[in-house]
């Protein structure tokens, strides 16, 4: 799979249930290949290899994942911690098994590139900053999709 990673978690440690004392590590990214395909990837494993991964990439890099494994996701569970995708799948990537190489999206397909910038919501799925303030009490308890802009940081 070829794509640009269009999104990406922090690595974090959980116990490992099968080792007590010991931790397995983990962190996600999604990659887009299309204006309309776009997937999650999630990594387990050691901390040496997750770290490592994890530090070989960043968003707007492309990347080439070989060798996945893919799985169904479970939609309710899944979609709490990850974007949610137009796929029913995921991959998952495993230490032992798959590869992934980065490169300059350049030397790939500038098309790529262009897709780190599209929304993956549909547009007439937000909510504008105003609409939230003038209809605030009617929208408490609902999860919302906000579009806004950052406009400084300071």
């Amino acid at each position: 799979v070829i794509g640009v990673v269009i999104g990406k978690t922090d690595v974090r440690g959980f116990p490992d249930r099968k080792n007590i004392g010991c931790e397995r590590y983990t962190f996600s990214f999604t990659i887009r290949d299309s204006p309309t395909y776009f997937i999650n990837v999630n990594s387990w494993g050691r901390e040496e290899y997750i770290r490592s991964l994890s530090e070989s990439f960043r968003v707007g890099d492309c990347v080439t994942i070989e060798n996945p494994l893919v799985q169904s996701k479970e939609a309710e569970r899944e979609e709490k911690f990850n974007p949610v995708t137009p796929s029913c799948y995921k991959l998952l990537l495993s230490e032992n098994h798959s590869v992934v190489k980065t490169s300059s999206c350049y030397e790939m397909d500038t098309k790529l590139l262009s897709l780190l910038h599209l929304p993956v919501k549909d547009p007439q799925d937000y909510y504008s900053l105003g609409d939230i303030i003038a209809n605030g009490q009617s929208l408490d308890g609902r999860i919302l999709n906000v579009l806004a802009a950052v406009m400084s940081v300071s």
